[in-house]
This record gives structure tokens, sequence and C-alpha cells, in this order.
């Protein structure tokens, strides 16, 4: 089933239509226009069902209208309407909503419990499917969120600790991970005319259980990353200070006090302390 748009007629040109059948009634009634009865009772009767026809359409909202348990179509047109009095009309808000998803625990791809939760966007696009093709429009668009949520977290990994370029994670994804959310919503919800606007992670930790364990992890990671850069730059710098020393011809050293040399730069290069320098006053040798 898919939607179906229809034009109705205007509010405005049946009211005046019914005025001037009310005011045919009213001289009817009183001997002006024949002086049969029935056709007051006639036009009486019209301007009562006629009033049944007539609606207020306010922005981003629509009607579905039925006729016997058919469909018939859809109106989009705001304002003031008339449409058939015969028809079963119920209205369809088409504005955007929002819809946070309740925080769930879940496995990522390595098995690590986490726990997730994202906000989505989302409007009605086809009326017809969303009345007709689900039970419950609402229901249906909250399950199906949490069901995709639930299959993206367990794609990906919660985080990379050993190679930052390994694979997309969930914590780094950043839009990366949003566009598959939406992506994987889009497909869930078409079939309910439901489309999706934005949809974004705003919850991810680890579990409870992990999330110690895994801090300690990170901060490893993170240390053992910095120390590997200050390494780095330290044997750039003992380097450097070697080869200033031989160019300028400030003092020429042996192997052994060059490993000494060595030795002392790096470690106060590298300590995480501030050094204790000790003086030499007596000669090297």
């Amino acid at each position: 089933m898919t939607e179906k748009l229809i034009s109705p007629i205007s509010g405005f040109t049946m009211t005046a239509f019914w005025f001037i059948i009310l005011l045919i009634g009213i001289f009817s009634l009183l001997g002006y226009a024949g002086g049969l009865p029935i056709i007051a009772i006639l036009c009486f009767g019209a301007n009562i069902i006629m009033l049944k026809g007539f609606s207020i359409i306010n922005p981003n909202e629509s009607i579905v209208c039925t006729f016997l348990g058919k469909y018939v179509g859809s109106v989009k047109q705001d304002g003031f309407v008339w449409l058939n009095p015969l028809y079963s009309c119920k209205g369809l808000s088409l504005r955007a909503r929002n819809l946070e998803t309740d925080k769930i625990k879940v496995n990522d791809k390595l098995g690590n419990p986490i726990i997730i939760s994202a906000v989505v966007v989302w409007k009605v696009q086809d009326t017809a499917k969303t009345l007709f093709e689900v039970e419950n429009y609402l229901l249906f668009m909250k399950l199906q969120c949490d069901s995709a949520v639930r299959h993206l977290a367990g794609c990906y990994a919660y985080d990379h600790f050993d190679d930052a370029e390994k694979e997309i994670t969930l914590r780094a994804g950043g839009d990366i991970i949003n566009d598959e959310l939406e992506k994987e919503l889009h497909i869930r919800l078409a079939h309910a005319g439901l489309g999706v606007i934005e949809a974004r992670i705003t919850h991810l930790v680890y579990a409870e259980e992990i999330a110690h364990a895994m801090l300690q992890r990170q901060q490893a990671t993170a240390m053992v990353a910095a120390r590997s850069k200050i390494v780095e730059g330290a044997v750039g710098m003992v380097d450097m200070a070697l080869k200033k020393l031989a160019a300028d011809n400030i003092v020429e050293l042996d192997e052994e006090r060059k490993a000494a040399m060595v030795s002392n730069l790096l470690v106060v290069l590298c300590s995480d302390r501030a050094a204790s320098p000790v003086v030499n006053a007596g000669s090297l040798y």
C-alpha cells in the first residue's frame, strides 16, 4: 500500500453552499418555495450531513480517508477544507519527533558488555503505510530503534587499544557510526512509511562489571603510547647533542664516555620526575 493524495474542496466554498441550502430550507418551511415541507426536511438533513465534512488541517498534519474499509487517499493540504461526510477520517501528524532509546546492555564485537543508547529524529513520510501496514507505528518505531542499536553495537568494538588505525569503533567512529545507524533504521522503518532525519549515539560506556578493568587498560595503553613518544624524542635529542659536540670540537669522548653520557641523558629526559644532578669537581678520568 502506498500513499495517494487527494485534493479537498475549500471549506469556505462549501460554507457558502451550506448557507444557500439552509436558506432554501427556511424559505420552503415558511411557504415561499411552494410550501412543501419535504423540501425543507431534505435541506435541513443535507445541512446536518454536510457539517460532518468540515475539517481544519494544521500545518504538518494530514487526514487519512477511508470509505467502507477501503483506502481513498490522504489530505496534506492545510487550511479549512471539506471532505465527503461518508469518509472515515483519521488525523496523523507529519511533524518531526524525537525518540530516545532505553539504555540497553549488549555485547560489542569483541564480546565486552557495554551500555548504549541513541536518539532518533523521525517523521511520518507515507501516511497509508504508517496506518495500515503496522498495528501500532509508535511501538513499532521504538522496538525497531532498539533492535537497530543492538545490531550496530554487535558489529563494532567499543574501542581499539593497540592500533588507532586498525578499524572503526563505536567510541571513535563518530559520524561513520551515526551514518550506519541511520542506514539501518531507513531499511527497518521503510515498511511502516517512517523516515529518519537524524540518528546519533548519545550514551556509550562499559558495563559496570568491567568498567574499572577497562579503565585501567585504557590508562596503561595511553601511558605506553606516551612513553614511546618520550623515548623517541629523547633518543633524537641525545643524537643531536653528540653530533653538536663533535661538530663544534667542544670535547672529544671515547666510546665508554659516550655510553655514559647517553645513559645519563636518557635517564634525565625519560624520567617522570625531576633529576637531581651530581656535580663532579674532579677529573672525568
